[in-house]
Order: structure tokens, then C-alpha cells, then sequence
């Protein structure tokens, strides 16, 4: 097997199960090229009643094979219930090797687990949280697993790289006909773009709802004409975890500092001095909080933000009530609250990875935010951000729209120095998730580190009181601390790889083993 080194250090095979592999080759590498793939366009005649009594209906209509690939989306989060009950059907048929390609899995998905030690599952093309994820590490599917950033997915889609054969899309509310919103209906989850790919180009397209209302369902996300059947279920899933829970903002003393070094930051950078300020934060407690010390600087200043980047949240809805910002821009919603604004607000507009972080476009909006605040696993000497793997080396997280939302002008990642024991900066990270090129400034409760290339932001912040430092001197601190841990040892199988968002190979995931 031929090894290539990429741009980032990172050893990558030229080929992996029969796959070409492009290494990558630098954030601004790609050049773009090639055109869009299309679904195949079948006899309008068939599609005078797409509803179907049942799923197994369903199944049988679009002719499952072995080998074939099937695409869900992760709307419904933990609540979801539509995969695994989907999978259980085609494992009941006896079908071998499939390609589960879901925009995200979570814990809930580990009956997944035993589908991949019996051979139902070859691999899986999408992000895995937890329990799929270590099934993953240790070796246990039976080909490679491709994890795929959220636009990365959409341009995999779109360009052909990711074919789908059959997208199963649960809807909270549909019509006979297909058309589908997710902000009504009891499993109500908000917006439906991580699903908008895989109706416009798998093979076949199977609306799952339970929520059936008259034609027309409206507003629409998905569109009728690109569905080819419709079915009627009980149950979509667990509403109480179609939003994972309550978003808190952190109490943390330590995580509360890590939230005021951000916002303070982005005050004494100047960037909310400029016009069409905008900002994306996550919902985790740390983001929650530092949206909530920003909104306090903006309301201090009399700044108004242009828009802010959700996943919606409570404390997001409460900024663009209280008019302080224009818009949200939604991508996912995080709590019944932000479910509830996308429904009745019209200035809480509902986005899809295709316009905000697809790179196969003529342009996404990811690089018109101004302030992107993100989380992190690793950090290491060159601010290369992992958020795949734990230093003890387990793939127990997706990438999310995190190298998507790293495109912002200023890419700020938010991390206590020490976690569970172990140091957040280390001289190099086990997995390279984004490249330290896209990375600006590492906010921690013990100091705060620039990318020596932002010589912008470095002038600056001249004169600020925020305990600025290069990142070697958080490394020692951490260390100093810590200790420095011991490295896991890998197996040479690759299970996985990190996918970049223009298709090139950042980096791989090797096996690992059970005691370790």
C-alpha cells in the first residue's frame, strides 16, 4: 500500500477498499471542478399515490439489496428512533453488508452495534457518537468508516462521492404527496436541512412521519417532488430527547472565566465595532455563556448583530426577541424553545448545509461570520484542533459543521486546559480534525493564545489586560500540572477517516484494542 504525506503531516494510504484517497492538501487547496450528479427521473404515472400502508411496504417498493447504501438525518438527535427501526427490518430480511449513512449518530443508535458484529452493516459513512463510534475503534466493521463534517456530507452528496440508494427521512409533519416540515407535529425537532441532500439526489426518497396532515404541509423543507413514498408511523421517537435535554449555561467558575476571556476577546479585537457583526456559538454550557457576557458587552456598546449563527437555543431566541440580533440563521434547534421561534418567527429563517456550509457551491455563507466560537478534544503546538478522538486514542465523536464553521473570519476554540486529568494542548493531537491554518485563537481559564499568522489580531490586542501568551507557554502550564500522558497504542488496520470538507483525507483512525 502506497502512503502519502498530506499537508498537515498526517501519513494517508493512496487507496483504502478499492477507494482512490486525495490527501489533503491545504484549507484553500481545492480548486473545484466537476458538476453535480443527479437522481434518476423515473415515470410521473407511479406517483399519483405515494402513500404506503407500512415501512415494510416501504422496503419492499425500493428493492433493497445487500451492499446498498441507506441515508437518515440526526434532526430527531437522541429522540430518534426511525434508525434503528429501520435497520432491525433490513437485518430481519437478512441483508449483508449496508451502508448506513446517517448525517450523526448518538447513544441511542447502539442497537446499531450488533448489526455491525453480525455483517448487516459493512461500514458506516457518517459522524458516530459514543457506543457506534468505540464499536468503530475497535475493529469491528468490517470495511472503512468515512466520518464527513456536515457540509462535507452535503458536497459528497452533491458531487457523487456519497451515491445513496435509499434516504429514509423522518419527518414531523408531512404530506401525502412528501412535503415535510419538522416544526410541527409531537416530534417537532425544528429545521430539516441535514435531510434537504438526500432528497434531492438518492436514488429513492422515503418520507417516514408521524404526523400525516392534508396536502398542502406547509411550510415545506423537503419537497414532494423529490420523494417517492410516503409512510405513516406511530411514533418518530422520544420527543423529551428529540432536543438532548435542557441547554444550561455552564456554572462552572472555571468554564464561566474560559466564557468571559471569549467575549472580552472578541471586544478588544474591535470586530464588534464593524459592521454586519455577526457570531456562532454551540449550545454547550461554556457557548451558552458566552453568548450571555457578548449580549451584555453589545447591549453596553449598542451593537446590533446582523445575524447569529444556530443551532438555536433559548438564550439565542431571547437575543433575537429582544431585537439584538436582526436574525438567526438555523441549522438544527437545540431546545423546544428554538423549535417553537423557527415556527412563529420570521426573522428566525431556517438554513441547510447547502448554503451555509457546502464548499461546492458559488459560495456559502460560513465565511461571512464574523465570530465562530467552537470546543475542542486536543489542541497541539501547530493549533490543530481534534474533536474526534480522546487522547486515549477512542473515535467517540463526529465533526459536526466544525471545520465548516471554522471558516469564520475569527475561529475561536473554547477549552478548559485540563480535562479528566489530562492536558487540552499537547505537541501533537492524536486525530487532526481541522487544520491549524483555520484556527485563530485558543481561549483557556489559564491564558489565551493567538496563531502567530493572525499578526492582525496579535496588533490587535496590544495593550489588552486578557492574559495573552503563546501556546507553548499553555502547553507547559498544562503539563506542568498534569504530567505528560502516555500516548495509546494503535494496531496498524485503518478503521476510519477524517474526511475534509472539499473530500481530501486529513487524517485516519487506527484500531485500537478492548484493554486498552
Amino acid at each position: 500500500m502506497k502512503i502519502i504525506e498530506n499537508a498537515v503531516g498526517r501519513l494517508i494510504p493512496e487507496e483504502i477498499d478499492g477507494r482512490k484517497l486525495k490527501p489533503f492538501g491545504g484549507a484553500n487547496s481545492d480548486e473545484g471542478g466537476g458538476r453535480k450528479i443527479g437522481p434518476p427521473i423515473r415515470a410521473a404515472s407511479q406517483y399519483q399515490d405515494k402513500l404506503l400502508t407500512s415501512l415494510d411496504e416501504a422496503i419492499n417498493a425500493c428493492d433493497i439489496k445487500d451492499g446498498m447504501t441507506i441515508s437518515f438525518h440526526h434532526h430527531l438527535r437522541n429522540g430518534d428512533r426511525l434508525v434503528n427501526l429501520v435497520m432491525d427490518k433490513l437485518a430481519q430480511r437478512g441483508l449483508k453488508d449496508l451502508v448506513p449513512a446517517p448525517s450523526a449518530l448518538f447513544p441511542c443508535h447502539e442497537p446499531l452495534v450488533r448489526h455491525i458484529e453480525s455483517g448487516v452493516i459493512h461500514h458506516i459513512e457518517g459522524s458516530m457518537n459514543g457506543p457506534v463510534g468505540k464499536a468503530c475503534s475497535l475493529g469491528k466493521m468490517r470495511g472503512t468508516a468515512i466520518l464527513r463534517s456536515h457540509g462535507g456530507r452535503y458536497r459528497a452528496i452533491q458531487d457523487g462521492d456519497l451515491p445513496i440508494d435509499v434516504a429514509f427521512i423522518a419527518a414531523p409533519c408531512s404530506d401525502r404527496h412528501g412535503n415535510a416540515n419538522g416544526v410541527n407535529g409531537p416530534s417537532a425537532c425544528g429545521p430539516l436541512g441535514f435531510a434537504l441532500a438526500d432528497s434531492l439526489y438518492a436514488d429513492r426518497v422515503v418520507v417516514v412521519t408521524d404526523h400525516l396532515v392534508p396536502f398542502p404541509c406547509f411550510p415545506w423543507s423537503i419537497e414532494g417532488g423529490n420523494i417517492d413514498y410516503v409512510v405513516e408511523i406511530d411514533s418518530l421517537g422520544d420527543p423529551a430527547q428529540i432536543v438532548s435535554g435542557t441547554t444550561r449555561i455552564t456554572r462552572s467558575p472555571t468554564r464561566l472565566l474560559i466564557a468571559q476571556y471569549a467575549a472580552r476577546f472578541v471586544e478588544d479585537s474591535g470586530l464588534l465595532d464593524e459592521p454586519d457583526f455577526s457570531f456562532q456559538a454551540g449550545a454547550g454550557g461554556v457557548s451558552l455563556a458566552f453568548i450571555k457576557y457578548l449580549a451584555e458587552i453589545m447591549g453596553r456598546k449598542g451593537v446590533t448583530a446582523a445575524f447569529a449563527r444556530g443551532g438555536s437555543t433559548e438564550v439565542l431566541v431571547n437575543l433575537l426577541n429582544e431585537g439584538r440580533v436582526k436574525y438567526i440563521l438555523d441549522g438544527q434547534a437545540f431546545d423546544l424553545t428554538g423549535v417553537r421561534s423557527l415556527r412563529d418567527n420570521p426573522f428566525h429563517i431556517e438554513t441547510n448545509p447547502f448554503v451555509s456550509y457546502n464548499y461546492h457551491t458559488k459560495g456559502c455563507f460560513a465565511s461571512l461570520v464574523k465570530v465562530s466560537v467552537l470546543g475542542g478534544t486536543e489542541i497541539d503546538l501547530d493549533f490543530n484542533v481534534n474533536v474526534n478522538t480522546h487522547s486515549d486514542g477512542w473515535l467517540l465523536h463526529g465533526i459536526g459543521g466544525f471545520t465548516d464553521a471554522a471558516d469564520a473570519q475569527l475561529t475561536m476554540i473554547t477549552v478548559p486546559l485540563i480535562r479528566g486529568r489530562l492536558p487540552i494542548v499537547v505537541d501533537e493531537v492524536t486525530t487532526v480534525t481541522a487544520p491549524g491554518e483555520m484556527i485563530d485563537v485558543i481561549v483557556t481559564e489559564r491564558g489565551i493564545a493567538i496563531n502567530p499568522r493572525r499578526e492582525d489580531l496579535l496588533d490587535r490586542l496590544k495593550g489588552s489586560t486578557l492574559p495573552i501568551m503563546p501556546i507553548e507557554k499553555l502547553k507547559k502550564i498544562a503539563h506542568d500540572m498534569t504530567g505528560t500522558p502516555a500516548k495509546p497504542t494503535f494496531g496498524d488496520r485503518i478503521v476510519a477517516l477524517i474526511e475534509f470538507r472539499d473530500g481530501t483525507v486529513i487524517d485516519v483512525v487506527k484500531e485500537l484494542h478492548e484493554d486498552f
